[in-house]
């Protein structure tokens, strides 16, 4: 009890927002975590503020991402890079939930990353504004909005598993941004790691081109350091249990006669890697066969590392690193190799950014509902610099807006600073109709300036007709939802409330999509897959108070009729004084074959409608309408059926609600008598998936009732063309990833009933 007490009388006199007092609130939880017995015998002495970060020139600036497969070892990466650059006090541990970056609720349960965090810090002078993103394929558009904004990347491996699924997913999606890479080979402290087999599998299945600057001293528990190629090093780390916090590390040249079967190994693979480079790199290949052809180790240093960084911006190979971020081993090595070999902002070439000059241009690509401050809006700066207290002009959707605060994102942690330039990313308070996509400049006559300059020097012809006027960047790509869902809330009272909160995560989340069923008026859920929609139904929960009920879909069935027929009704009712009387002939049809639709047709008899007063017709049509809502056999909406009146009798004084209601009945009964059939909703899939994987997708399209139209080719992997019913294909993406290892992805629209 007595831990509780002093817990809670440290936190309740601390604010959100002051460095000092998250400094205070370190020490507060260290305290109270070390009278629960935890061992913490590697605590830093000072914790550095992120108010401290250097602002260097953009030259010395990082944007970099941190992206695999699940379970890789992203966060724990994360952590030990914050850790060794001085920002955190302890090592955070994604078992214990106390990661920076994984912060929400759901991420610190469940032990994965389920929304992109981005912090920022510095590592020997040089700014690293680096984004860790989920590894599940439920959250696909996280990395897609991260990698749009970012300049390099990291991507983990598992050591002993190589290529995974989502492996591929998140390298296809940094191959569509041009984005230069290094593979981080993590976990080779465990059973089974193979550095070799890693590499070979970067090779076959994501068709790189490895170059390894490091390798493996040992593997599995053995695994006690690594060799540097590129300085021809040696570093290893202390093995104490008690004080391995990784920090400190030994480096020495490779000798011979330390270790003369590793000095060889490490000879030949030096070799290999400055034979690889000459192969890629032209201004490095005349320095090999020219000055130094006699010996390659007096190639100089510099001169290998802007070769490797020449080879890995153009990307035709990627840098190869290899350690264990859990046994605090290689991650060094790694921060030292993002500033050497990943680009700055001012490398990656945005051709028309160019005519911004000075001012402002920057992109919005992400959003974060805050209690207190309402939405946050993550922006990566072109051009220009931002400032708090500022109106920009959001070129996406037309407005002015007043952005109030400039913050420095670090996790759920974020320090006001008073200005940033070109090259950062950031986070804004005030931008209350700014989404994920959206471009911000500082004034219109600014983007309007811009637009004419980029006109001016590349030529008319390059440009759009909005562009002429207009430089919009390039938006986020989401991808269409797979999975699909009904939510209701506990009572009609917190249907406002509930509609808030899905509007808030919508915004959040673009990939989530809520809609209207119009035929049973459920709110429907789309989203990535099962996790996606359940992580969704828990924020609300938890978020929101809202203790909603998830359902399964309900088909929206249709009816039609098979045969022809004509029929006649009459009304005649007294209504006190007054008496209706109507008299209807029409006849109804199928439609022809191939000219489907869901719209009532209705066509009258050319002496009919001549003779028609107009609002007599509009009552008709009401009627036939009224009467297409719901079809004979189960109640489901008609459709595919031409209804065409021959007669309408009325006698004077007849109200037009009792001519509907007679033309409604007279449809009902010919309906019934034309013979009705069941329609039920089609859908146009595409499944994309390797070869190995073929048949069992086919097997299990077959038990759903599934017609195959087409079987393509695409690169190594093999794209199904079929209709499904959808009542088939409830959970289809849970299967398809069970069948598939989580290789395959689908695309599933309506096609027809």
């Amino acid at each position: 009890m007595r831990m509780t007490v002093s817990h809670m009388r440290w936190s309740s006199k601390l604010c959100s927002g002051c460095t000092q007092c998250w400094k205070t609130r370190c020490q507060a939880e260290f305290r109270w975590r070390l009278q629960g017995n935890r061992n913490y015998s590697f605590l830093q002495e000072d914790v550095k503020s992120v108010r401290g970060v250097v602002s260097p020139d953009i030259s010395k600036i990082r944007n970099i991402g941190i992206m695999a497969h699940i379970d890789a070892g992203k966060t724990t990466t994360t952590e030990r890079m914050l850790y060794y650059a001085g920002y955190t006090r302890a090592l955070g541990d994604v078992d214990d939930g106390d990661t920076v970056t994984d912060f929400m609720a759901q991420e610190r349960e469940r032990g994965i990353t389920i929304q992109s965090a981005a912090v920022t810090f510095d590592w020997k002078g040089h700014r690293i504004n680096l984004i860790d993103t989920p590894g599940h394929v439920d959250f696909t558009v996280e990395v897609e909005r991260a990698l749009r904004v970012l300049d390099g990347a990291v991507a983990v491996f598992d050591a002993s598993a190589g290529v995974e699924a989502q492996t591929l997913t998140v390298w296809r999606q940094a191959d569509k941004h041009h984005i230069p890479r290094i593979c981080f080979l993590n976990k080779m402290d465990k059973p089974g790691a193979s550095f070799s087999y890693s590499v070979e599998s970067i090779k076959k299945k994501l068709k790189a081109n490895p170059m390894p600057l490091q390798l493996p001293i040992g593997s599995g528990k053995c695994f006690t350091g690594l060799v540097d190629l590129v300085t021809n090093e040696r570093l290893m780390w202390h093995t104490n249990s008690r004080t391995d916090d990784g920090r400190a590390f030994k480096s020495r040249p490779i000798s011979s006669t330390d270790d003369p079967e590793l000095h060889k190994e490490v000879k030949e693979a030096r070799s290999a890697l400055i034979e690889q480079v000459a192969d890629l790199d032209d201004e490095f290949a005349e320095l090999v066969l020219g000055d130094f052809s006699d010996n390659l180790d007096l190639m100089p240093l510099e001169k290998l590392q802007a070769a490797i960084r020449r080879v890995t911006l153009a990307r035709s190979a990627v840098p190869v690193l290899c350690g264990s971020a859990l046994k605090n081993k290689g991650v060094q090595p790694l921060l030292d190799a993002i500033n050497t070999y990943l680009p700055a902002p001012n490398e990656t070439h945005h051709d028309l950014l160019s005519c911004y000059k000075d001012d402002l241009c920057a992109l919005a690509f992400k959003v974060l509902h805050d209690k207190q401050r309402g939405p946050l809006v993550f922006v990566r700066i072109y051009a220009g610099t931002m400032k708090p207290q500022s109106a920009v002009y959001n070129m996406s959707r037309n407005t002015m807006e007043r952005m109030s605060r400039l913050l420095l994102p670090f996790a759920d942690q974020h320090v006001e600073i008073p200005s940033l330039t070109a090259g950062n990313i950031a986070l804004t308070v005030g931008l209350k109709q700014t989404v994920t996509g959206d471009t911000i400049v500082s004034s219109k006559s600014s983007a309007a300036a811009a637009a004419r300059r980029a006109v001016k020097t590349h030529g008319k012809e390059q440009f759009s007709g909005r562009e002429q006027e207009t430089l919009v960047l390039v938006g986020v790509e989401i991808p269409e939802p797979v999975f699909f869902c009904t939510i209701e809330p506990p009572s009609m009272a917190k249907l406002p409330d509930l509609e808030h909160a899905l509007t808030c995560l919508q915004r959040e989340d673009p990939s989530l999509k809520v809609k209207t069923d119009p035929d049973s008026g459920q709110t429907v859920l789309c989203g990535m897959g099962e996790l996606h929609i359940e992580i969704i139904h828990d924020r609300i929960r938890r978020e929101y108070g809202i203790e909603t009920h998830l359902g399964p879909l309900q088909v929206a069935y249709r009816e039609t009729i098979l045969q022809s027929v004509s029929t006649t009704d009459t009304l005649d009712r007294s209504v006190g004084d007054k008496r209706h009387l109507v008299t209807v002939e029409l006849g109804v049809s199928p439609c022809a074959e191939g000219s489907s639709t869901a719209a009532p047709a209705i066509s009258f008899e050319d002496s009919v409608e001549e003779q028609l007063p107009l609002d007599v017709k509009e009552a008709v049509e009401n009627g036939i309408q009224s009467a297409y809502l719901q079809g004979p056999l189960l109640g489901f909406p008609v459709q595919d059926v031409v209804t065409t009146v021959y007669s309408v009798s009325i006698q004077p004084g007849t109200s037009m609600a009792m001519v509907s209601a007679c033309v409604s009945r007279c449809m009902h009964k010919a309906l019934k008598q034309a013979g009705g059939q069941v329609l039920e909703p089609l859908m146009s899939l595409e499944i994309t998936a390797n070869e190995e994987h073929l048949g069992a997708v086919l097997g299990d399209l077959a038990q759903r009732r599934g017609c195959i139209h087409e079987i393509q080719s695409r690169l190594d992997n093999k794209v199904v063309m079929a209709s499904v019913p959808l009542a088939e294909m409830m959970g289809y993406s849970t299967v398809l990833r069970s069948l598939t290892s989580g290789t395959a992805t689908f695309t599933l629209e309506l096609s027809s009933y």
